[in-house]
């Protein structure tokens, strides 16, 4: 989008047809070079009035949604869902509605900085040029094993491209994290395919094909995997089949919006989710009159019913339901996989969905389909390799570290110690689009542009029977002197030289992307193209590509029940009071503070906005002399926090949970200075698959005398009868 160039001869380099069509809507190769001034000096095509539309994908998580932007006089003005994206059909959530927020935000980076001292306001700015050559010099100048690179869960084509740079100089290889990974522990779940299935893929849950759920932790309306998809899937399991309306059963400690809208919300101690669900098994295999496999032979149920508070006819009620339907689907979800035991939970729950006999079948487990690039599933860093991570800082060995779509500064517990590792790197490098936490600690700022002003395709790891690369483009001209980290890389590359210059001669980003797309033009798929620029033409135009096929993997049952399984009791750090059960913000999830738009929705439990709460049980908190709005203490071995009380009886007396998003110390006006963090209060223990156990905490409350008003939709006696005083 450099070079202006007149309408006539932007068809000539469109070409006719179907590709022609395309790039009319800024879709096609070629769109890049036209210039998409706002208001006054607009193209050709764009007439007062009238509206233009343009597929991209969502950046707001990793889930990637198709979005068909609205756009007027060159600003981008509604978004909505992409009905023809096979993982939301045309459906979003609050996130993506906000994506403009993101674009609009008056606290952007408009410019390359360079900090005058880490954690200082502002800094020097920089030209383009000059920041390259900062880049250059990191690459070439380090040696390679001194290098390294963090980044968040998408985009892929940035991912693929660090990989393949990270290659070809020897370094080590990129590392992928982002909190709703750890929340939804997916290194647990690709761990239990391994063991279980002895195959290596993300577990795919048919909601939609099951008339029984029943699910030990698993948030799939709100935020985990990919919920927009899950809650179309769950609309359709409630609508039945043969008249049969679909039933759902929620194990979990705190009611969820997912526990709110099941049939049965059975609370449940934490970290027993294993105990219950190998006693189901048993239960079930009894009732049947069958011999009691392996997988089921261990487990105590009268010493279940204890450990766990769920009742022994609670346990026949659930195992009866596995009679009466015909296709039962289990779901081990982040909540109960973020514990010391999570890999035995995750086992447990897969165990019985073997019983069930729904491996690959309508309505019960898969491997989630390869991705259509054909390389490996890129999951997020467990915890464990994240504490690596942080003591490779901490040793030295890393000389310039390069940063994007992540902020560990936020996003990682304290206790792991990143904020102290950052003083062993010499050079930190971010091309944060807004001043997050890490960006301000970073030497060195060159902002990316905002995700509607950029290209790039998203690798679909679940919510879609078949294989999807969701495909982005920009929706508008970019409002400040931002660059795509991509083109950044690559002109780094060039000036660099050598056999990195030789290795990445594409001219700009949309030229490496095409190096990728050209591999799926052979390929069947929801469309087709002889040549690059007619297959990229449609990827803009359409919103990326995907089969039209289900290409999910049927995992192997063989020997699943004939394995022992273990329950061991969860272990939890500090001698506190209380299970705390930290829950991802259903509408800021980790990233959304700084849009006020989602400052503004009302939680869906509890309606409360602009701040973070502490939910207690009204009977707890009653025993303890707390009201709602008293501002209590929370302290674990590891930390404390100071926040509001909500009474909140969808949860068990020994649980207090806390959502995650707010507690910013930067990251702009809207965000920072609000709320608390509870990622403050975790350890650095992990699972036996090496994922965070943010849920092996045990915290006490400590009442501090003060009050603090929570903002709150409901009325001020609030839907439960009592006084808020």
């Amino acid at each position: 989008m450099s070079q202006q160039i007149s309408r006539r001869d932007f068809l000539k380099l469109a070409g006719v047809g179907a590709a022609t069509t395309a790039v009319l809507t800024g879709c096609g190769p070629a769109s890049r070079y036209v210039t998409r001034a706002p208001y006054i000096k607009m193209p050709e095509y764009t007439y007062n009035g009238l509206s233009t539309f343009y597929a991209t994908t969502c950046r707001e998580c990793s889930a990637g949604c198709g979005l068909v932007i609205r756009t007027m006089q060159g600003r981008a003005i509604k978004v909505e869902g992409n009905p023809d994206h096979p993982v939301n059909l045309g459906k979003t959530c609050a996130r993506g509605q906000a994506t403009l927020h993101g674009l609009y935000n008056p606290d952007r980076i408009t410019d390359p900085i360079q900090r005058v001292a880490r954690g200082s306001e502002g800094g020097t700015k920089m030209d383009w040029d000059a920041a390259i050559g900062i880049v250059a010099d990191a690459l070439s100048k380090n040696k390679p094993d001194e290098i390294a690179f963090l980044v968040g869960m998408a985009p892929d084509h940035l991912f693929d491209l660090v990989a393949d740079l990270a290659k070809t100089i020897g370094a080590p290889a990129p590392v992928r994290y982002g909190a709703l990974g750890m929340f939804e522990a997916r290194t647990t779940l690709v761990k239990a395919a391994e063991e279980t299935f002895g195959q290596t893929g993300l577990p795919f849950f048919d909601i939609g094909g099951a008339d029984l759920v029943i699910s030990f932790g698993a948030n799939f309306l709100e935020t985990w995997l990919s919920p927009v998809a899950q809650t179309r899937e769950f609309s359709k399991m409630r609508r039945g089949q043969k008249n049969k309306r679909g039933y759902l059963v929620q194990f979990e400690s705190r009611m969820s919006q997912t526990g709110a809208k099941a049939d049965e919300w059975i609370p449940i101690t934490p970290g027993t989710e294993a105990m219950v669900a190998l006693a189901i098994g048993r239960l079930i295999v009894e009732a049947r009159g069958l011999a009691l496999p392996p997988a089921f032979a261990n487990v105590d149920v009268n010493g279940v019913v204890e450990a766990s508070g769920v009742t022994l006819d609670a346990l026949n009620r659930v195992a009866g339901l596995f009679s009466l339907y015909d296709r039962p689907l289990v779901i081990p979800g982040g909540g109960a996989l973020g514990l010391s035991n999570g890999l035995q939970t995750a086992e447990a729950a897969l165990a019985l969905n073997a019983l069930a006999g729904n491996f690959g079948k309508d309505g019960g487990v898969f491997i989630s389909p390869t991705n259509p690039l054909a390389d490996q599933y890129h999951r997020p860093a467990s915890g464990r390799e994240m504490q690596d991570f942080i003591q490779r800082m901490v040793d030295g060995k890393i000389k310039v570290l390069f940063v994007h779509g992540v902020n560990p500064l936020f996003e990682l517990p304290k206790k792991l110690g990143f904020g102290g590792a950052t003083k062993y790197v010499p050079q930190i490098i971010s091309f944060a689009t807004f001043p997050d936490e890490t960006a301000m600690e970073a030497d060195y700022v060159f902002p990316d542009h905002h995700g509607l002003e950029s290209w790039g395709y998203q690798k679909i790891a679940t919510g879609s029977a078949s294989s999807v690369l969701s495909g982005a483009q920009p929706v508008i001209v970019p409002f400040f002197n931002t660059k795509s980290t991509v083109d950044v890389l690559l002109a780094a590359a060039q000036k660099a030289g050598g056999a990195l210059a030789s290795a990445f001669p594409f001219k700009d980003e949309v030229e490496f992307m095409d190096s990728k797309l050209a591999s799926l033009l052979n390929v069947d798929g929801f469309f087709s193209a002889p040549e690059i620029n007619t297959f990229a033409a449609y990827f803009q135009q359409y919103g990326g590509w995907w089969k039209t096929t289900d290409n999910r993997i049927a995992p192997s049952s063989a020997d699943v029940l004939n394995r022992s399984f273990k329950a061991d009791a969860a272990q939890f750090d500090g001698q506190g009071d209380f299970f705390f059960v930290p829950f991802v913000s259903p509408i800021l999830g980790e990233a959304g503070a700084n849009k006020p738009w989602l400052q503004e929705v009302p939680d869906p439990t509890t309606t409360i906005m602009w701040n973070t709460w502490v939910e207690i049980n009204p009977a707890t908190a009653d025993k303890l002399g707390i009201e709602d709005n008293d501002v209590v203490r929370v302290v674990s071995d590891y930390g404390e926090v100071e926040v509001s009380v909500y009474k909140y009886p969808a949860i068990r007396p020994d649980t207090i949970a806390m959502p995650f998003g707010q507690g910013h110390t930067a990251y702009g006006q809207f965000a920072q200075g609000r709320g608390a963090n509870p990622a403050d209060l975790f350890g650095p223990s992990v699972n036996e698959a090496g994922d965070l156990a943010f849920g092996s905490l045990k915290v006490r409350i400590e009442k501090t005398n003060k009050k603090r008003q929570l903002s709150r939709l409901e009325g001020v006696l609030g839907v439960y009868g009592f006084d808020s005083k």
